[in-house]
């Protein structure tokens, strides 16, 4: 087929969902991706720069529940272009991967920069063009993409531009917009916890701020709907059987016995709080100040108050799911208008999940247009 009969197609956003959906679409469709920024410029700083490419779960309804939003919307996309897929994609066009035994896949090469610029290098027949797009208005048949450089004119227009904007776009073609909030991010807390600032304790990391970590960022995942403030309560005593650690080393001050359990600043921060002595020693500990100790590390509650802003990693809300096919990713509302990646209310924990759904539903997208 002649390149000018070729169906136009434009992505706007040139991050990994926009990029990925290119590379299904350029030997077909004639593609354009639009971006005020150099390409794949948020795939660089993914998995602490080594790309976090995806997650070892085959079964996609597994996979699927990773997704505090979106988890039956993937279902049918999953399905059609799992982990499996992904990693042949990858491994196509020169990228080998690994599987870490947390079950993260990540490039052998461990440079994300390496993942862009192989991506980037499949993608030479799409064309790029660094325009910050204004508008798109729907003309029946074709779309007229207003940018700050002129004007173009497309068949069909795919959202993919994550989950900072774009929301504009869709809202104008009649899309509902769930309020976009942080999520995968640092916790602000009530409590001053700057005394501990740098020490983790059981995948929470507490912080000048507040809280973080692995398990903070799953929390803010599964509480990013809710209001502010609320509680969370943490417990730190495992099995720790206390009375048995007092018996045993009756000299040895409270403060020292729990730094065998605990970092030291942690110890002496719980002990401050409950009104004991960090110095009295173990054999002077009474039952009822035992089960003080216990219960502060059991029940070691904090009051969020807010997200911390430069954690954020992820973002929950976007284009309402109820409007968008899970089998085309085409809109409901809008013929030929159609998204993928981030931009919709879709988001996932860390591990590779969101980087998932971008690649999944970049795919579903582009054959929805083929």
């Amino acid at each position: 087929m002649e390149h000018g009969l070729k169906c136009r197609v434009a992505i706007v956003g040139g991050g990994p969902a926009g990029c990925f959906c290119a590379a299904f679409l350029q030997d077909k469709c004639a593609v354009t991706v639009f971006d005020k920024k150099s390409p794949l410029l948020t795939l660089l700083p993914t998995g602490g720069g080594r790309c976090n490419i995806s997650y070892a779960e085959y079964d996609f309804r597994e996979l699927a529940k990773n997704y505090p939003r979106g988890e039956k919307f993937l279902y049918s996309v999953f399905s059609r272009f799992g982990v499996a897929e992904t990693l042949e994609f990858f491994k196509n066009i020169g990228v080998d991967t690994y599987i870490q035994e947390d079950m993260r896949i990540f490039p052998v090469s461990n440079s994300a920069k390496d993942v862009r610029t192989k991506l980037l290098s499949y993608l030479k027949h799409t064309k790029f063009l660094r325009e910050n797009v204004l508008r798109i208005d729907n003309e029946g048949f074709s779309f007229k993409i207003v940018t700050d450089c002129g004007c173009h004119h497309f068949d069909k227009v795919v959202m993919a531009t994550g989950g900072h904007s774009g929301y504009e776009v869709a809202k104008n073609f009649g899309h509902r917009i769930i309020e976009p909030r942080p999520a995968l991010t640092g916790l602000r807390t009530q409590e001053n916890f700057s005394s501990l600032s740098g020490v983790s304790i059981n995948g929470v990391l507490f912080t000048h701020k507040g809280i973080s970590g692995p398990v903070v960022y799953r929390i803010s995942s599964l509480r990013a709907r809710e209001e502010f403030p609320y509680k969370l309560s943490f417990d730190f005593a495992g099995e720790l059987d206390l009375q048995a650690a007092l018996n045993a080393n009756p000299h040895k001050s409270i403060k020292n016995l729990l730094s065998q359990y605990f970092p030291k600043s942690f110890a002496e921060f719980v002990l401050n709080m409950i009104e004991v002595n960090p110095d009295e020693k173990s054999s002077s500990i009474d039952g009822k100040t035992r089960d003080k100790i216990l219960s502060a590390l059991r029940n070691f509650e904090v009051t969020i108050l807010g997200t911390v802003p430069d954690g954020e990693v992820v973002t929950s809300g976007g284009v309402d799911l109820k409007e968008i096919n899970p089998k085309s990713m085409e809109s409901k509302l809008v013929s030929g208008l159609y998204f993928c990646g981030e931009v919709m209310d879709i988001d996932g924990f860390c591990g590779g999940f969101n980087l998932q759904n971008c690649w999944s539903t970049a795919y579903v997208a582009a054959m929805g247009i083929i």
